[in-house]
């Protein structure tokens, strides 16, 4: 009964990972050969894990990313100017704490929206949050929000995102009020916050797109403060030719993969973390 109403208490704490992991200590015999300590670690692990996973849960909900990529999944094979170093170095995050920009461009089909929201996804997966915009319907919701009154709302919205991913800007010239817009947005980013930007224009023609010359200069002078680049050129990954050599490449993987011997799992490295059943915690 007083194990009953612990169990209660925990979850009326929000401690709900702890409260279910307790539970299941209670209905397995083998955890009570377990030190008080030992327990109570897994019941602590099992809280810090839960509220991790709910963190991560609702990052990627508000980040509205248009897509479900990851680093893991970018394809290295098809030849468009990508190198792997220089994603995986970029996979560290570095970039994000130190308040840079990463600017992608190339032409359609190249997998720039998909880097942009792989990249977005790795950043909140270590800690950050993200906001996934399209260019277009961004500019559009800055002019609706002036007029009934919640432009500064939502501008001072979007300046505390960790990581703004402004996908496909420039598609068409900007007028001059929407590259004022543009500035507010950037300007408030600059230097404490991180801002990812897809284009199928150049870096080079930016300048001409950006509508009045002097909000263009002020513009990129900000971007292209330490900006990492990623320029793509090849093929586009959606043409048929790219999409049998996917499926042949994936069939030659499942194919080794079904040949190859099953590997040994590793051994588990001692006091490296703690033991989550009652099995590791007497090895």
């Amino acid at each position: 009964m007083l194990t009953n109403a612990t169990v209660d208490q925990l979850f009326q704490l929000n401690l709900n990972g702890m409260a279910r992991a307790l539970g299941e200590q209670l209905e397995r015999a083998d955890y009570q050969a377990l030190t008080f300590e030992q327990r109570l670690g897994m019941l602590v692990d099992r809280e810090a894990q839960d509220r991790e996973n709910r963190r991560l849960s609702r990052y990627l909900k508000s980040a509205k990313l248009r897509l479900q990529a990851s680093i893991e999944d970018i394809n290295f094979r098809h030849r468009r100017g990508l190198d792997r170093a220089t994603v995986l170095g970029l996979a560290e995050s570095q970039w994000v704490e130190a308040h840079c920009s990463l600017l992608i461009t190339g032409k359609t089909g190249l997998g720039k929206t998909y880097l942009a929201c792989a990249f977005a996804q790795n950043a909140i997966r270590r800690g950050h949050t993200a906001l996934y915009l399209r260019a277009s319907r961004m500019l559009q919701d800055l002019v609706v929000a002036r007029a009934d009154g919640r432009l500064s709302r939502l501008l001072t919205a979007w300046s505390r995102v960790g990581v703004l991913v402004i996908d496909d800007l420039a598609l068409q010239p900007l007028s001059s009020q929407q590259a004022a817009d543009l500035l507010e947005v950037i300007e408030d980013r600059h230097q404490v916050r991180s801002t990812i930007v897809t284009s199928q224009l150049a870096i080079a023609d930016w300048h001409a797109s950006f509508g009045d010359p002097t909000i263009a200069d002020a513009i990129l002078d900000r971007l292209l403060q330490n900006a990492h680049r990623m320029e793509l050129d090849g093929d586009s990954l959606r043409g048929p030719e790219t999409a049998g050599m996917a499926l042949a490449a994936a069939a030659d993987e499942t194919t080794t993969a079904s040949n190859r011997s099953p590997e040994p799992e590793p051994a588990a490295r001692s006091g490296k973390r703690r033991p989550t059943t009652p099995q590791d915690a007497r090895k």
